[in-house]
């Protein structure tokens, strides 16, 4: 398996901005995101602080970050990571299909709006999980309910139904659902995972529903779920100046880390992450040489 230099997670202006100073810097880097950037940067409708391009819409912003990437050659994987293992040395990310690795990770994913549910994190990784793709084949057979965030989800939840017995789609968006036949729709507000040693149903506005287990896709993963032993303040990443955060090798920037949210202020933290992790690969390949020396 290659292992990267850096890989970095979220392509908002931060992950953007990290990813350009990388490769500046002549590191081996994995971008991982969507290749539209940023769904909240493209509907901005207008960016008034940004340096040199004044009144600027979000989706031309957006547009120019791309057209900086592809200038630079820099490729955007498109995968949803869902949890972050420090293996000493380096870095595992589980994807949605495949794991990576990589000697550095710059998490740049953004914030987490919405509250967990009540059970959650109780019952993460005994009945609730954020990939079904990963997953999926623990629920041969049984139930599962898909809470999904946006439209793209719905090919999890389809995925999910090949293997599954039954599989209930809850949309958390107005938009009109097309999943296949295998899957139910119900247009009901998830409330709350119950549970005794494990997952056993799904609370809603209007009913329980009972479930072997329950997929929640949001956009991001909340960064304390994302990343274990990650040191986390009132749902944000800490760091410090450079910021680097409490695992070595790791580091944080743009609105995970905290207020302001502004675009400006992510594009100027991305660029002190790729700064930092780039000064910390190299102080380890010095400490290596000497090793080999001595």
């Amino acid at each position: 398996m290659e292992r990267y230099d850096a890989a970095i997670l979220g392509t908002g202006p931060a992950g953007v901005s990290a990813a350009i100073t990388l490769k500046i810097r002549n590191k081996n880097l994995l971008l991982i995101g969507n290749k539209d950037l940023s769904m909240k940067m493209e509907k901005a409708h207008e960016i008034q602080n940004y340096p040199g391009l004044p009144a600027i819409p979000g989706a031309e912003l957006a547009a120019k970050m791309r057209e900086h990437l592809d200038s630079m050659g820099i490729e955007i994987t498109e995968d949803k990571v869902s949890t972050v293992y420090a293996m000493g040395d380096y870095f595992a990310l589980q994807g949605a299909t495949e794991m990576y690795e990589a000697s550095t990770v710059i998490l740049a994913t953004g914030v987490v709006l919405a509250k967990p549910y009540p059970g959650e994190a109780e019952y993460l990784g005994k009945g609730v999980s954020y990939c079904a793709t990963c997953d999926a084949p623990l629920y041969r057979g049984k139930t599962a309910a898909v809470i999904g965030f946006s439209p793209k989800e719905e090919a999890e939840a389809d995925f999910l139904a090949e293997l599954a017995e039954k599989v209930y789609y809850l949309p958390q968006y107005t938009d009109e659902v097309h999943v296949s036949d295998r899957v139910e729709t119900v247009r009901e507000k998830p409330l709350e995972i119950l549970g005794d040693d494990k997952a056993v149903a799904l609370k809603t506005s209007e009913r329980e529903i009972p479930v072997d287990g329950v997929f929640i896709l949001r956009e991001s993963v909340a960064p304390s779920q994302l990343m274990p032993g990650l040191e986390t303040e009132e749902g944000h990443v800490k760091v410090n100046r450079r910021m680097e955060t409490n695992l070595a090798g790791c580091f944080a920037c743009g609105d995970i880390v905290g207020l302001p949210y502004q675009y400006i202020k992510s594009a100027g933290e991305g660029n002190i992450a790729a700064i930092s992790a780039a000064m910390y690969l190299d102080q380890k390949k010095r400490e290596a040489a000497k090793k080999q020396d001595a």
